[in-house]
């Protein structure tokens, strides 16, 4: 059995789609971006771009019951694939410990810098 999540301080889906999906002990987060949500603006700065990310796929987290020590899975999405070490600074912030499995690939993203998606356990 599969349950819709949506979390009412995250950033509103701009499709068809749910903030997150827990099925079978899993929760799979959708790809969340660097938009503020209070805001609706976007860094043109890439650091800050990340840390809204990780902002933004937290506020799903916390709403799913979970945190980031739960994350199994993590599919990073790039611009520019020469901002990898970069953005590895600020995720060593948020997985101190225990990395969960990864995945980063370059992609042609609309007026951002960085996509993420996750998979946590419960």
């Amino acid at each position: 059995m599969k349950k819709a999540i949506n979390v009412e301080n995250a950033v509103k889906p701009i499709g068809p789609y749910s903030h997150a999906v827990e099925a079978n002990g899993f929760i799979y987060l959708s790809g969340q971006g660097p938009l503020n949500p209070v805001t609706g603006c976007i860094s043109s700065v890439f650091e800050e771009q990340v840390k809204q990310t990780f902002t933004n796929l937290e506020t799903i987290l916390k709403g799913c019951g979970t945190d980031f020590v739960n994350v199994v899975k993590v599919n990073v999405y790039l611009s520019d694939l020469s901002l990898f070490e970069k953005f590895n600074a600020i995720y060593k912030m948020y997985f101190p410990n225990a990395y969960p499995a990864r995945t980063t690939i370059g992609a042609n993203l609309m007026g951002i810098m960085v996509e993420i998606d996750c998979v946590a356990s419960r």
